[in-house]
């Protein structure tokens, strides 16, 4: 019972995150930090659609019992390569920042979709 409880909030948590940061990326240009952040990893202004699809993606993917997993993976990935990219920009606040977000895909892989019927 308390595994699926502590699934079900990591994936709320999950899924608002990634509707969040797909939000943020389409209006980025408002946010004068994140144009700051967005300029310091090194990512070009045409790619940020791309990243806008890929968090929407995994928002959706994330509520699918069959594409968890795959969700949870592309997120996993997202992360790493933000922490990467992070890494190489000599901004490593950015990066140990994100090894909490990191370690919730992780997780939420290992406690399995909290709804999961049988």
């Amino acid at each position: 019972m308390m595994k699926n409880i502590i699934s079900t909030v990591l994936l709320l948590i999950s899924v608002v995150l990634s509707f969040k940061h797909a939000w943020d990326s389409v209006y980025y240009k408002n946010n004068p930090e994140s144009v700051k952040m967005i300029e310091s990893l090194g990512i070009s202004e045409t790619f940020m659609p791309y990243m806008t699809a890929v968090a929407v993606v995994i928002g959706i993917l994330l509520l699918i019992p069959d594409t968890f997993f795959l969700g949870n993976m592309l997120n996993a990935f997202l992360i790493v390569m933000i922490m990467g990219l992070a890494l190489r920009a000599g901004n490593y606040r950015i990066a140990l920042i994100e090894i909490p977000f990191l370690v919730m895909p992780l997780v939420m892989i290992w406690l399995n979709y909290p709804f999961k019927f049988k």
